[in-house]
């Protein structure tokens, strides 16, 4: 019993701080054909990105059928190469 307590105490943690990482934003254009979606975004702390709008290339491109413009959302980029990639994104709750 205390295994199971201490490994549901375990993934909580860790489903927690994955939440914290994620930086906050408002969807402010959907470019399906392109993969690509437009967010005004408060500090993104895991790339070191200051406030900004900008436009960012999507990973999975279905995800951009679950977006519409306005919602505010969270959401986790990455640095490929010379591109942003929204590698993780959800309506914010």
């Amino acid at each position: 019993m205390k295994r199971i307590a201490l490994a549901l105490a375990a993934s909580l943690f860790a489903a927690a701080a994955l939440a914290q990482g994620l930086a906050d934003g408002e969807i402010r254009k959907i470019d399906k054909a392109a993969g690509k979606v437009m967010i005004k975004h408060g500090e993104i702390k895991s790339i070191g990105m200051a406030p900004m709008t900008m436009m960012f290339v999507v990973k999975d491109k279905a995800v951009l059928d679950t977006l519409a413009v306005n919602d505010k959302v969270k959401f986790d980029v990455k640095q490929e190469g010379g591109d942003y990639v929204v590698t993780r994104i959800e309506k914010a709750k």
